[in-house]
């Protein structure tokens, strides 16, 4: 069973920033499934670009959730409304 619990909110520029980075690793997940391995080198730097876009992605999660103080769960994740910017803990 899955439970949702609304832990925070953060700004409309915070909002922006992570909303940036979650079209981003999501393009270039699409990418790298449909990029031949005939093209080596394309290949390589959509798996570096999307290595550091995780990377920022993880980092703001870890910002905002010491910023905020959000509350946390082992077997649980954040997730955001890109709508109200509001932030939710997802238990599974």
């Amino acid at each position: 069973m899955v439970t949702t619990k609304l832990v925070g909110q953060v700004t409309e520029e915070e909002k922006k920033e992570i909303q940036t980075l979650f079209e981003r690793r999501n393009g270039l997940g699409e990418l790298a499934k449909i990029i031949t391995a005939d093209n080596e080198e394309l290949y390589e730097k959509i798996v570096k670009d999307l290595g550091k876009t995780d990377t920022k992605f993880q980092n703001w999660w870890d910002n905002m959730a010491k910023k905020y103080q959000w509350e946390s769960a082992e077997n649980g994740s954040w997730e955001i409304n890109f709508e109200s910017n509001e932030i939710f803990l997802v238990m599974q």
